[in-house]
């Protein structure tokens, strides 16, 4: 069981990731279910439903460019997984570089994210 839901969760945040650091948003919202919500800091409004995690994330790419996005390793517990990331981008506005640190908290419903929770901070 164990093996199975850390190597979907990998290929949950891996599709994420490259969403992400691509600026596709199909591939972002595919790893999350219908009616999941999203929530980008820890006292944000939550995003509930893909449309509004697509509208978030549709902005992402006017504002980061060169995107690398990475991961850590997966802790998995029942229907429960975290990791920890790391972004660098380039902001389109003023060309600073930008890296930001943190880390995912999901709940998965039928092997897609029900719920994300990021907890991130940024440099500079």
């Amino acid at each position: 069981e164990l093996p199975r839901a850390a190597a979907k969760a990998r290929e949950l945040v891996d599709c994420f990731a490259q969403g992400w650091s691509k600026g596709q948003i199909d591939n972002i919202i595919a790893v999350f279910t219908t009616e999941a919500v999203f929530i980008e800091t820890p006292f944000a409004e939550p995003a509930r439903g893909t449309a509004a995690i697509r509208r978030y994330w549709s902005d992402v790419p006017a504002h980061q460019s060169e995107v690398t996005v990475t991961t850590g390793e997966i802790f998995v517990a029942g229907p429960w997984f975290a990791t920890e990331f790391k972004a660098v981008f380039r902001r389109r506005r003023t060309g600073q570089w930008v890296e930001a640190r943190g880390a995912l908290f999901c709940e998965t419903t039928e092997e897609l994210i029900s719920e994300m929770r990021m907890y991130w901070h940024r440099q500079p």
